[in-house]
């Protein structure tokens, strides 16, 4: 009997070892790392794999500035790291391309002291960017290497070109994991399912569609949603321990050359792809009438990246993208095994870094699981956020 068969037995039959409810990037990355380690998985999605945010255009793949160096910012800079290398092994797993450059990122300094601050970040990163592998710089500029991109009025005192930065299609990653998922007898997904309540105790998730299902261990990453999947199991709180954000995107169809580096300017993200496309994000909304409308927000986000990239002046809008984010209360990840219930993990919060991290997230989180530590930054685990959100 091998090990997965053994934890099958310990949740009752029918059951699986994981149950993986959410098929966003959080839950794909979790459940795949979980199949390889030997574990049978169900992976259910309440509508489609890539339903919530993580089926957006964006794919922007930022680093936190190079100052005031934490322990989130280490994680980050190590996940950002080694993606390119997982992305590559996904690749050539499935042949399926994720649309991944490390492209880098231009951010215009219109003022003198954002030169003079970004000339500390510059010296910051020096150090904290240097890895034993490979230095990533953050170079101050006087002018862009291509004209146009980003115009010479946003740019007056210069710019950054941070080389660490990179991008990916969002949709085709999403394609590629569940490409390799599909291809593991010890999967399956079913999409179309949601979860109404999950019962730790007796191991047992109960679906809308009036089944059930025994588990050994659930991973919770259902964006959004696990807000209120959580909500039965947390102790009393004060706050809620989690929010939506909608965010509002577009693409836009030009010939930008894919190879050039994204722009970042004032919370606007411009972000050459492949195929002549460039998306263009994202809104930041706390309050909203309808979750999934573009409205003038967006028109507002666009207009403000064609004055920044002036060869998107006349480019047409080829879709138009809204949906929400799930950011948990300290605005960081949330992640690992809820203190009051050994069998439930978290995967969720990740708000505009999930892409970047989720990999690395997932891969502490299975070795959680599996008996093992949680070797992630103190703010991103469970009970710091139970305790942010039990605070008066």
């Amino acid at each position: 009997m091998t090990d997965a068969d053994s934890r099958v037995k310990a949740a009752g039959q029918p059951g699986v070892d994981l149950l993986v409810v959410g098929g966003g990037i959080m839950g794909l990355w979790t459940a795949l790392f979980a199949a390889r380690d030997g574990f049978s998985v169900r992976l259910v999605e309440r509508r489609m794999i890539g339903a919530g945010a993580s089926g957006g255009v964006l794919g922007a793949l930022m680093p936190h500035l190079p100052d005031r160096w934490n322990a989130k910012k280490a994680f980050q800079l190590a996940a950002l790291i080694s993606l390119e290398a997982e992305i590559a092994d996904l690749e050539a797993e499935t042949g399926f391309s994720t649309g991944y450059r490390r492209s880098g990122r231009l951010i215009p300094l219109p003022k003198p002291h954002n030169r003079d601050i970004a000339l500390g970040h510059a010296r910051d990163a020096l150090s904290v960017w240097n890895t034993p592998d490979r230095a990533f710089s953050f170079e101050v500029l006087d002018a862009a290497h291509v004209t146009g991109w980003p115009a010479e009025a946003a740019m007056a005192h210069g710019l950054v070109h941070d080389h660490l930065a990179a991008r990916l299609a969002p949709r085709s990653l999403l394609a590629a994991l569940r490409a390799a998922l599909e291809r593991l007898p010890n999967v399956t997904i079913a999409e179309g399912v949601g979860v109404e309540t999950i019962e730790p105790a007796a191991g047992l998730a109960r679906f809308d569609d009036g089944t059930s299902l025994r588990f050994g261990h659930c991973a919770l990453a259902a964006g959004v949603e696990t807000f209120g999947l959580l909500a039965p199991l947390n102790p009393p709180l004060t706050k809620p321990v989690g929010a939506a954000v909608k965010g509002q995107a577009a693409l836009l169809k030009a010939p930008v050359d894919p190879a050039l580096p994204v722009i970042f300017a004032d919370g606007l993200y411009i972000v050459p792809h492949e195929n002549g496309l460039v998306a263009i994000g994202s809104t930041s909304e706390n309050s909203f009438t309808d979750p999934l409308a573009t409205d003038g927000l967006l028109d507002t986000l666009i207009d403000k990246a064609r004055r920044m990239a002036p060869v998107l002046a006349e480019a047409p809008v080829v879709e138009r993208w809204a949906g929400l984010r799930p950011k948990a209360i300290g605005r960081e990840p949330m992640v690992g095994r809820h203190p009051d219930h050994a069998n439930v993990s978290l995967m969720t919060g990740g708000f505009k870094v999930s892409f970047g991290m989720a990999h690395a997230l997932a891969r502490q989180v299975l070795n959680e699981i599996k008996g093992g530590t949680l070797d992630v930054p103190p703010s991103f685990t469970v009970a710091a956020h139970l305790e942010e959100a039990g605070r008066d």
